[in-house]
């Protein structure tokens, strides 16, 4: 429970807040008592926090078993062949891959298109030439420089 005594306009004002639920607040003004609504619920008071004691360091552990590997959702990355490499241009989602290896594209044909914030961005070769590596595959997420494709 919180008291709280101002002023408006001069007249004087004691106010005592009583309970809080959800956006709910019962408040007392004046001895008549009022439950109010709040545009969102008040946060609960800090807790205290207890200093951190310093402990002795503890005896080294034994290493953990490694984890059996998981299956991937894609193909694991393989060296990138020689040639132009395409990189994704901002982070997301392979979509579509359009190319395979050995086809040949033309400059601004479209090699696969990327979902980003909800946009579907077309990849576009920047030159003639034969797709010699394919690095994603559709519904793979991927980063920003992360290569997509090979171009020999």
């Amino acid at each position: 429970m919180k008291e709280f005594k101002f002023k408006i306009n001069g007249a004087e004002y004691q106010c005592t807040v009583e309970q809080i639920e959800g956006g709910l607040t019962e408040v007392t003004v004046n001895g008549k008592k009022y439950v109010v609504e709040t545009e969102k619920p008040a946060a609960p008071a800090p807790q205290p926090v207890a200093p951190k004691v310093p402990q002795a360091p503890s005896a080294p552990k034994a290493a953990p078993a490694p984890a059996p590997e998981s299956p991937k959702a894609a193909p694991a990355p393989k060296a990138a062949a020689a040639g132009v490499q395409v990189k994704s241009p901002l982070p997301g989602s392979v979509i579509k891959v359009n190319v395979s290896v050995g086809q040949a594209v033309k400059k601004g044909d479209t090699l696969l298109t990327l979902e980003s914030m909800k946009m579907e961005n077309p990849i576009l070769a920047e030159q003639d030439g034969t797709v010699a590596q394919v690095a994603v595959a559709a519904g793979q997420t991927v980063m920003q420089d992360d290569l997509l494709i090979v171009l020999g």
